[in-house]
């Protein structure tokens, strides 16, 4: 196995690893080492018990040259496809490295760790994921749909928001308008930057993420930005530029006051700069602002000799996102509808006149009517109510 090269990375693997060093020990010196085989079965049960599908989501997810070369069309040399058959083969020989195998001959005082293997045809299973590299990714994008930005690095979110678009109710049209664009977007059709503005409490960062997951299995992901990070939107950019998924940049309660050096680093980015344009990657934004910069009273009366100009630019932010949705508060009417349709997706029971009465005087006592308040109101109640994907 230390002949690896398009996947040596695996070598370093933290189940492959003391796996590799377990057999090479015996091949060397005839011992079984009872130490390491309990070290290297502890590691394995980190994530499962089957040691030839471990072994196969490393090599589906491993991003190598040949996959990221492969997935942006590059034809490779039949010396180096040779190469990536002969270790698929090498790594499914071990998938099949059974406990019997590694104990063979050792006697036992106390029961040893055990796994389970089964037979797997890495090659059948890898040419399907390069087949299929637009809508599975590689790498961490093939395992996770959520990332964040930190320390430069693009990290998958641990407990995601898993929240569909059936789960959501009202704002058809509003959330009618982000799933075309997202569509355009997926499909490689031409599609626009999105602001979604409005009232807090009106599912406009629910909307985003529920439509990520909706599209997720056709190759859309979700990298979120703080307002600090901005200013790093190129770089992030052109790691993707040549990743075959397509990319939702979302930046959540966006607010600028005026002088911040990070808005001019959006600005670039929605006006499609050099540096900043791609087209595989959007910017969805979120504010409770249609004018995405507040104002100060400087900025109005003008210790800035070009204030015209000043304040044209500022309030002219959220015209650069080419498509810009509206989420107002709900009306009585909608609102306990959308309380009633809420209360028969978590399995609450209670009449439609208390319903609508309990409803609202909860939003008059609290934060007014919105989807959250309703489903606020349906926690106060006390009923043990399920999250959806319980019932599934």
């Amino acid at each position: 196995m230390c002949t690896l090269s398009v996947f040596r990375s695996l070598l370093e693997d933290e189940v492959i690893a003391p796996l590799m060093e377990l057999m090479e020990e015996q091949a060397e010196h005839g011992k079984f080492n009872v130490n390491k085989y309990s070290q290297f079965a502890a590691q394995l049960y980190k994530h499962e018990a089957n040691l030839s599908r471990y072994i196969l989501s490393r090599v589906l997810e491993d991003e190598n040259f040949y996959i990221c070369g492969t997935a942006s069309g590059k034809v490779f040399d039949e010396v180096i496809v040779t190469a990536v058959q002969n270790e698929l083969y090498a790594l499914q020989e071990l998938s099949q490295v059974t406990p019997e195998l590694l104990r063979y001959g050792y006697y036992r005082i106390c029961p040893l760790p055990e796994w389970r293997t089964e037979f797997i045809d890495f090659a059948a299973e890898y040419r399907k994921r390069l087949e299929n590299i637009g809508c599975c990714g590689y790498g961490k994008f093939a395992s996770s749909v959520m990332f964040v930005y930190r320390d430069g690095e693009l990290l998958p979110v641990k407990n995601p928001d898993k929240q569909r678009l059936s789960e959501l109710y009202g704002y058809e049209r509003e959330r009618g308008e982000v799933v075309a664009n997202t569509i355009a977007l997926v499909e490689g059709k031409p599609a626009r930057n999105v602001l979604l503005y409005g009232d807090a409490g009106t599912g406009k960062s629910s909307t985003v993420k529920a439509v990520v997951n909706e599209f997720a299995r056709r190759g859309l992901r979700l990298i979120e930005l703080g307002k600090e990070q901005l200013r790093d939107i190129p770089l992030i950019i052109d790691s993707i530029s040549n990743n075959p998924l397509k990319f939702i940049i979302f930046i959540d309660d966006l607010t600028f006051t005026s002088g911040e050096d990070c808005f001019g680093s959006l600005k670039a980015a929605l006006e499609g700069s050099v540096s900043a344009k791609s087209e595989n990657a959007l910017i969805y934004a979120t504010s409770n602002r249609r004018h995405l910069v507040r104002e100060s009273f400087s900025d109005r009366n003008g210790d800035d000799i070009h204030r015209s100009d000043t304040m044209q630019e500022t309030l002219s932010l959220s015209a650069r996102f080419g498509l810009r949705v509206n989420f107002q508060r709900p009306d009585k009417k909608d609102y306990i509808a959308i309380a009633s349709q809420l209360a028969r997706l978590y399995g609450v029971e209670m009449s439609d006149e208390e319903l609508a009465l309990r409803a609202e005087q909860f939003a008059v006592q609290g934060n007014g009517r919105s989807p959250r308040t309703a489903k606020q109101f349906l926690i106060s109640t006390g009923i043990n109510f399920k999250e959806p994907s319980d019932f599934q």
